[in-house]
């Protein structure tokens, strides 16, 4: 069976971290899950050597992390029209709908982003992201619209999960959150994790968590709502949404983290990947793309200002 390898170093911060925590940090797009079963069947190493996934770290630790190929398969294409922002022989760029799911899981094994991907490339993505996320380095919410890039090539996957584990991806997120935010610009580090209680959910929580960044500007202050932009450091599940709460300014329409009493009409929250940057993995060209805002944002903006 043809692996994928890939190798980091432990830093003096990582020292002490559990080695499925820290891979799992590495490389955003593995859950910790599936990290360890990479590790129980004997594919990390660390110093040349098969560790556990309980093995804690030592600054300048060599880890190993041997991919293993996929087996063939089993979702299937289905031809799903995309907005397509770019593309080439080893990466993608689409501007994914409201309402659509990245890839299948539970309840969700078609009219994907993945199902329509395997359809609109023959095939022809990468497969380093286990079997049911071929080509998926990163992903965004089902109602969170915008920008999401997708490798074709492994070279790219590589290229691409490093950029995002350096932080070097250039990610601007906008929204309408709920009340007037008091200042014009902010930050808000706070790590982010599982709820102790509702597993469905994340929160700031201090325990098995990791470290999230989100920017925040004002764009225009509005009859009880702000329009802001958001520029993450880090890409933690629900992150702007779980941060921009912790502030008292959830976002508009989010089910999840905002009042019982939703907006029903925008569907889910009112968030749109409008902004992504980075390096082309195999080119080395600097790529930057800007999507509109999508018909549903700006009725609900056009309302608000009415």
């Amino acid at each position: 069976m043809n692996e994928q390898e890939m190798i980091f170093v432990a830093e003096i911060e990582d020292i002490g971290k559990r080695i499925d925590s820290f891979l799992s940090e590495k490389v955003e797009t593995f859950t910790r899950s599936r990290v360890q079963k990479i590790i129980d069947d004997g594919g990390v190493f660390v110093n040349s050597k098969v560790v556990s996934k309980s093995y804690k770290l030592c600054e300048g630790d060599n880890v190993t992390l041997n991919v293993p190929e996929n087996t063939d398969l089993e979702i299937l294409p289905e031809d799903i029209k995309l907005d397509i922002v770019y593309e080439d022989d080893d990466l993608l760029v689409v501007n994914k709908p409201k309402g659509m799911v990245v890839h299948p899981a539970a309840g969700n094994y078609s009219g994907t982003l993945v199902n329509a991907l395997l359809f609109h490339c023959k095939g022809n993505l990468s497969g380093i992201n286990g079997v049911n996320r071929p080509g998926i380095v990163h992903r965004i919410d089902k109602d969170t619209s915008g920008l999401v890039v997708v490798a074709k090539s492994d070279a790219a996957h590589m290229g691409l999960s490093e950029q995002f584990a350096e932080h070097s991806i250039k990610r601007e997120y906008h929204a309408v959150v709920y009340g007037n935010v008091k200042n014009d610009f902010g930050t808000v580090n706070a790590p982010i994790g599982r709820h102790p209680v509702l597993r469905k959910q994340m929160a700031i929580t201090y325990t098995n968590s990791k470290n999230a960044v989100t920017h925040y500007n004002v764009i225009e202050r509005l009859n009880g709502f702000t329009y802001i932009s958001c520029k993450l450091e880090t890409g933690r599940t629900h992150q702007i949404r779980v941060h921009m709460a912790s502030l008292g300014h959830s976002l508009a329409g989010d089910e999840v983290y905002g009042p019982k009493k939703v907006i029903k009409q925008l569907n889910g929250q009112c968030l749109h990947a409008k902004v992504l940057g980075f390096t082309h993995p195999v080119t080395k060209q600097q790529l930057l793309f800007n999507s509109e805002l999508p018909e549903y944002f700006v009725k609900f903006l056009n309302s608000l200002k009415k």
